[in-house]
């Protein structure tokens, strides 16, 4: 697994809700309503939609707002379609980066993703460079202090999850895309809380990165992010936890 949940789990606890709250629901209506559009409107029967219900739900979004979102996907109320595109390439020291976005012009969203590579020191690949390096996983994060060690792994595995990885922070539970939903209600019942559930891309190989390229992939990473239609960056980096703890409190 890459160390890409490890600073994803630093920028929740640093992040202000506030002053990226508009950005988040810009981004997560356009998942909502592409969810509902692809699995239909259902919450129960559509994992991808159930998983951005529950981020928009945490962040606050009135009720309205996602209703309408799925409306729209449904196509039960008029709006954008949005097209789902993978952009590959590479950041400093060599690590594949694996760019989800949702769009209504693929011309003017592959522009500014190219923009981001170029000025931050990565390079855009050609379709396929990099994705082969990725698997589809659902992945829950949880802290250490919401559950001890052997109740998560005994709780994780019996659902289903394929794997529960334990650093610093907490637990990291890996599932497959199918049990993704199955692990989370069983957590649920069992009293555990997690900090962040999603599903995703997991590396199935790693980069080790020096302490002064990390800075630069995390950049790179981060200002792609920054892009309203980006909706996830995934990377096969290992950067060691006291270099991300390092430059998370940096920040």
């Amino acid at each position: 697994m890459s160390g890409h949940s490890k600073w994803a789990t630093i920028k929740h606890k640093k992040s202000k809700v506030d002053a990226a709250r508009g950005r988040a629901f810009s981004k997560l209506i356009r998942e909502i309503t592409t969810a509902a559009r692809i699995g239909g409107g259902d919450i129960e029967a559509n994992p991808r939609l159930r998983t951005a219900v529950d981020a928009a739900k945490a962040i606050n979004m009135p009720a309205e707002n996602i209703e309408r979102a799925i409306k729209r996907g449904t196509g039960e109320l008029p709006g954008v379609t949005y097209e789902e595109i993978f952009y590959e390439g590479y950041a400093p020291g060599g690590v594949a980066l694996l760019v989800r976005a949702l769009t209504d012009n693929k011309n003017r969203t592959t522009a500014e993703v190219r923009h981001v590579f170029d000025k931050y020191g990565g390079s855009m690949g050609s379709a396929g460079c990099v994705a082969w390096q990725f698997k589809p996983k659902g992945v829950i994060v949880i802290e250490k202090n919401r559950a001890d060690e052997d109740t998560v792994l005994a709780v994780a595995l019996e659902a289903g999850a394929d794997d529960v990885q334990t650093d610093s922070s907490g637990f990291t539970v890996i599932t497959p895309v199918e049990n993704f939903e199955m692990v989370k209600r069983r957590l649920k019942e069992t009293g555990i809380e997690w900090l962040q559930a999603e599903l995703t891309q997991i590396a199935t190989n790693t980069v080790p990165v020096s302490e002064n390229d990390a800075p630069k992939v995390l950049k790179l990473i981060e200002m792609l992010e920054e892009l309203e239609e980006v909706q996830q960056v995934y990377a096969n980096f290992d950067i060691p936890d006291e270099i991300l703890e390092k430059i998370g409190s940096a920040g």
